[in-house]
């Protein structure tokens, strides 16, 4: 009765989120942690698009878990292990570097796909964060390298806020994530449709995201919660 209660209220958990936020914003359900049960109330809810934050776990869950999940991989990305996740991986959010870029495109060629990315930038106060500056993101599209990666498809821009209680330092590094992607989008991606996305909003500070301009979500411990 209480593994019964526990799945009912997950299910419960992300359709009251998911009628809370506009169509326009995509929920990426962050499964980290989660086993096959847990993970499958909110697949049979309707949901398909699914994250964790490390290659091994997304390799484990994919092979007990229905095939049509559209994998995410938002954490730190290491080059030695993009071959692992490249045939099938849906978009990857952490590309912090033109040389992981690069490494996406070349296993992602070897794949013969097409892999959607998005650039991840350091919008935090917390060093232990990974990410872009402006500056650096300049440097790698502006490298004569970038414009030949065909493998590869940069859909928009990724950030984590900083863990904070002052609403106003997280919705002030939201705003600058938007600008960010705004002056990319108008300098280098004015003709590609594809550059769309804002991913940033998690369970503590979604709503503030989604004022902000988010476009997709990761959210885990606010559907998986008991």
């Amino acid at each position: 009765m209480i593994i019964l209660c526990i799945l009912m209220s997950i299910s419960a958990n992300f359709l009251s989120l998911k009628s809370h936020i506009s169509e326009n914003v995509t929920i990426v359900v962050v499964s980290k942690f989660q086993e096959k049960d847990n993970i499958m109330q909110v697949y049979d809810c309707g949901h398909r698009v699914f994250a964790e934050n490390k290659v091994q776990e997304i390799l484990r869950k994919k092979d007990i878990l229905p095939p049509d999940i559209q994998w995410h991989m938002i954490g730190h990305l290491q080059r030695n292990k993009v071959k692992q996740i490249s045939p099938f991986i849906s978009m990857i959010h952490s590309v912090d570097s033109l040389k992981l870029l690069r490494e996406i495109n070349k296993q992602a060629e070897k794949d013969e796909r097409v892999i959607d990315c998005l650039l991840q930038f350091f919008i935090a106060s917390e060093e232990t964060k990974f990410g872009l500056d402006m500056k650096e993101a300049t440097q790698m599209i502006e490298d004569t390298t970038f414009s030949s990666f065909k493998h590869v498809r940069v859909c928009g821009v990724m950030g984590m806020a900083s863990f904070e209680d002052n609403t106003n330092i997280v919705r002030n590094e939201f705003k600058e994530l938007k600008n960010i992607f705004d002056n990319l989008k108008a300098k280098y991606f004015s003709d590609e449709a594809s550059f769309n996305t804002i991913s940033m909003g998690m369970t503590n500070d979604y709503n503030i995201a989604i004022e902000e301009g988010s476009t997709m979500l990761r959210i885990g411990s606010k559907i998986f919660q008991n």
